[in-house]
Parts: structure tokens; C-alpha cells; sequence
């Protein structure tokens, strides 16, 4: 099976039914999969082949998902980028992923062989031949690169097929929306690029629309809920906090003008005082996804009935079709209480690293198994709990920081000699950038962190930068980020 059969049965069998809301524009499921046909037609005929890449620089809406599900069709392979990262860390990925095409909404961070301007699309969509786009690819073929990174190194593109796709809608169905039905209503108000996307599928082929909000707040969460009786989203732990924060969301929910019978969330730690104050203020409808690129949005999930208080520090039990191993260094298989690294097997994972072989043989076992880098142990309940990293990566308001880019941008202000960046928790963003850095010139902290605004997206910039007359380091010289986090955390508890 192919994506473009999942989506021309759902024309088929919802025709007439929306599939896509965005404000005031309403997409059928027939006229989702007529436009998707032929952008998928019209992609091939300006000379792109099966098995390029093509990158997507498209803000949240209706147009981003045409483009997103033409491209399974023709066989393309999709490049997401974050509308909130710079255009240099565009252009690393376009270039990275070897990018013939290129989709894009304002200017082009880099130039490819066919870039495509979005405001070309509705003339390439109807001057393109009807009928079906159905380019077959291999089952483990690469469908779309999701690009990650680590704390060394520039950011890697995990490689996922057609078979992790469809695993993945699986892992959905069974698990963590098993109730969906043709009057359910997905709202992505979080980016599509991101987690939110992967809810886009399974709510396709049960016959649900799927509502999108261009840019969150509250308020438009909020207005978009109530408006279509949205019974499904996803959020990241920042976008709890702020929903909380507003009165209205309390008043919604006790007025009955809510929905939600699911409010998943993942991609970030959360505070258990936001999250039980959710739980009072919205009601049992949370439900958490642990996952990451290399798995996603799929190695355990916490369901709503098991948001107990004792449980609310736990990320919850494997999938169904998902296994979840806890091992010691010599990869020994843990039992309870005992702490380790997370390993996750199942057929949603990633196939490789995209050129880079080294990377995949350190991540991925030959037998499937695929190294999280978390830490974490069982409990007595068969619960998983994560208690760390063994990579620094910081979780900001549900995206990836590594410090490493974050640190290159500091040292490359002329008066920053040494720098260590941390995530310091925070119950709005998850986790806080901060910075410590040596300077050998006299130079306000304010002024550091200004300098990175053009270096770096405005998720990935320090929130706090102290400056300190040395930091901590290994006996080669290496700054220890760990005492550098302990120390700011020493002083907030003091």
C-alpha cells in the first residue's frame, strides 16, 4: 500500500465531506485528492524525477499539506523546514539533502535546480493533466527526511519510508485514537512540520477534518475549538501553559463549549503542577507521547485514564506494535528500578541516517533496535520513566535546541572567549536556553544575546546570559555542561 491509496479511498469514501478547514476555505476529501493529484503531475512534468528531494518552506495552511501529500504521490521526497528557523539553517538542509526542488512561501533561502514560488501553485494545480498521480515507490524507499541533530556535529536527516508511515497511522489507530469516527475534528494549532502533522493521516483515512490554525494563541485555539467542535489536537507543554494562563480557557471548558476528548502533548518535559492544573481546569482528555524523529510520536504513550497523580511524572507504556528496552552499558536488558539507556524497536523507526552511515551503525542495531540516548528505568507497573538525556539536547517550548549551535553563535560575538549553554526547567518553554560565558572585554549580557537574533531562530536563543569569570571544565579542557546546569539550579533552590 502507498500513501495516495490511503487519501484517493478517503475521496471515495468521504467525497463530499471537508477534509481541510483553514479560516473560511473548506477542501473536500475528493478535492484534496484531485489537487494532490495534480500538483503531484504537475511537480513531474518541471523535471523532477522519482526519489528527489524537494524541500517545503510553508507556513501552517491548507497549501503546505497539498504539497506535503502530492509529493507521496509522485514519488517525491518530502524536506519539511521550519517557517521558524534562519534561512542559513535552511540552506544547510537544502543543501544537506542534495534538494532538486525547492517549495516556498517569501524568498528562497538558497537556490536549487526548481524552485517553486507558493504563489505558483493554484496555475501549476490547474494547468496540470487530470487524473491519478500514483508513482509506486519500495515500501522501504525514503518518503521524507526529518532532520535532527545532536550536540556535536551539524543535524542529521532521518530517513523514513513508506512502511514507517503506515506504522506509524497504526500506532495511532490502536493506540492513542482508537475511538476516531467521520464527525471527529482534528485542530493542528501547532506546527504541521512538527508532531502536529502526524495526526494529519489517521484522521484522513477515518473520514475526520482536519482544522488548521495558522499561528497559536489562546485565543485562536480557542475560537477554532469551539467554532468546529474539535475533538482531537496536539500541543506542546508551552502551549498547555499559555492556554491555562488565559481565563477563557477555564470558562470554555466549564461551559460546556469543548469538545476535546483527546488533548495529546509530547515533545518537551512538562511541569506535573501545569499539567494537574490541566487536568482540573480541561478535564481527564490529556493523553502524552513519548517519541522522537528516529521513532516518531511513538515509544510510549501515557493514556487519560492513567493521568493519576502518582503517575504523573511517568511517560507511560509501549505501544502496542512498538517494543521498549531498558539496557545497562554492555546492553544487558534492565529490570524495575533499574536505570539505563531507553532502546525502542517496531517498523515506524527510522530506516538510516541520510549519508551517514557511521551515525546509523552507533544508533541502530543490526536486529532493528534503535538507541534513544534517553535514560530511564522501569517501574513496578510496567511504566516508563525518564529521567535524563545522555545527550544535552534542550527541549524549548517542543523544539530541539543543541547547545553546540547555540554555543557556536556565542563565541562567534568577538568579545565571548568560553561558552556553556543549558536548559535550565522552566513550566512555560519546558526547558529555558540559558548561557554562561567568559568575556575578555567588557560587555553587557543583554548585548551577547542580541547578537544572536541573526544567527539563530528565536527558539533556539539563549532567554538568560550570565557572564562568569571562568566555567567549569575536564581535565582536556572540555566545559561541563552538567556543573554548569547544577550551579544555576544550586542558586535558584538556595
Amino acid at each position: 500500500m502507498q500513501i495516495g491509496d490511503l487519501i484517493r479511498r478517503a475521496g471515495r469514501q468521504f467525497g463530499a465531506a471537508p477534509a481541510l478547514i483553514d479560516g473560511e476555505r473548506v477542501v473536500t476529501f475528493a478535492e484534496f485528492d484531485e489537487l494532490t493529484d495534480r500538483l503531484g503531475t504537475a511537480l513531474l512534468a518541471r523535471g523532477l524525477a522519482p526519489g528527489d528531494r524537494v524541500a517545503v518552506l510553508m507556513p501552517n495552511g491548507i497549501d503546505g499539506v497539498v504539497v506535503y501529500y502530492a509529493l507521496a504521490k509522485s514519488g517525491l521526497v518530502r524536506v519539511p523546514l521550519n517557517v521558524r528557523e534562519t534561512p542559513h539553517e535552511h540552506a544547510y538542509k537544502i543543501e544537506d539533502s542534495q534538494a532538486r526542488g525547492l517549495v516556498h512561501a517569501g524568498e528562497a533561502p538558497a537556490e536549487v535546480e526548481i524552485a517553486i514560488p507558493a504563489d505558483d501553485l493554484p496555475a501549476l494545480i490547474a494547468g496540470a493533466a487530470p487524473g491519478p498521480c500514483d508513482v509506486r515507490r519500495d515500501q522501504d524507499a525514503p518518503l521524507r527526511l526529518a532532520y535532527t541533530g545532536g550536540t556535536t556535529g551539524r543535524p542529521k536527516a532521518v530517513v523514513l519510508t513508506t512502511r514507517s508511515e503506515l506504522a506509524e497511522v497504526a500506532n495511532f489507530l490502536v493506540d492513542l485514537l482508537p475511538n476516531l469516527r467521520p464527525d471527529s475534528v482534528m485542530l493542528h494549532a501547532a506546527p504541521i512540520t512538527h508532531g502536529s502533522g502526524a495526526f494529519f493521516l489517521p484522521h484522513l483515512v477515518k473520514g475526520a477534518a482536519n482544522v488548521i490554525v495558522p499561528k497559536f494563541s489562546p485565543a485562536a485555539f480557542l475560537e477554532a475549538a469551539q467554532k468546529h467542535r474539535a475533538t482531537s489536537t496536539f500541543v506542546v507543554p508551552t502551549m498547555i501553559a499559555m492556554l491555562l494562563e488565559d481565563p477563557a480557557t477555564a470558562a470554555a471548558s466549564s461551559s460546556g463549549a469543548l469538545a476535546l476528548e483527546r488533548l495529546c502533548y509530547g515533545g518537551a518535559p512538562i511541569a506535573t503542577t501545569v499539567l494537574q492544573r490541566g487536568i482540573d481546569v480541561l478535564g481527564p482528555v490529556f493523553a502524552q507521547l513519548y517519541g522522537q524523529a528516529e521513532a516518531p510520536l511513538a515509544i510510549t504513550c501515557l493514556q487519560p485514564w492513567e493521568h493519576t497523580p502518582e503517575r504523573l511524572t511517568s511517560a507511560g507504556k509501549p505501544y502496542t506494535f512498538v517494543e521498549v528496552d531498558i539496557r545497562d552499558a554492555e546492553g544487558r536488558s534492565l529490570g524495575v528500578d533499574q536505570v539505563g539507556e531507553v532502546l525502542t524497536r517496531g517498523p515506524h523507526t527510522m530506516d538510516h541516517y541520510w549519508r551517514r552511515p557511521e551515525a546509523t551503525a552507533e544508533t541502530k542495531e543490526p536486529d532493528g533496535w534503535l538507541h534513544t540516548g534517553d535514560i530511564g528505568r522501569w517501574d513496578a507497573d510496567g511504566y516508563l520513566h525518564l529521567l535524563d538525556r545522555r545527550h544535552d539536547v534542550i527541549i524549548s517550548g517542543g523544539f530541539n535546541v543543541y547547545p553546540r549551535e547555540v554555543e557556536d553563535a556565542l563565541l562567534a560575538h568577538p568579545a565571548v572567549v568560553e561558552a556553556a549553554v543549558v536548559g535550565i526547567p522552566d513550566e512555560k518553554w519546558g526547558e529555558r536556553v540559558t548561557a554562561a560565558v567568559v568575556t575578555r572585554a567588557e560587555v553587557g549580557a543583554d548585548e551577547i544575546r542580541d547578537f544572536c537574533a541573526g544567527r539563530l531562530a528565536g527558539f533556539k536563543r539563549p532567554r538568560a546570559v550570565e557572564i562568569w569569570p571562568d566555567l567549569p571544565t575536564s581535565p582536556v579542557g572540555k566545559s561541563l555542561r552538567r556543573e554548569v546546569r547544577d550551579r544555576m539550579l544550586s542558586r535558584k533552590d538556595a
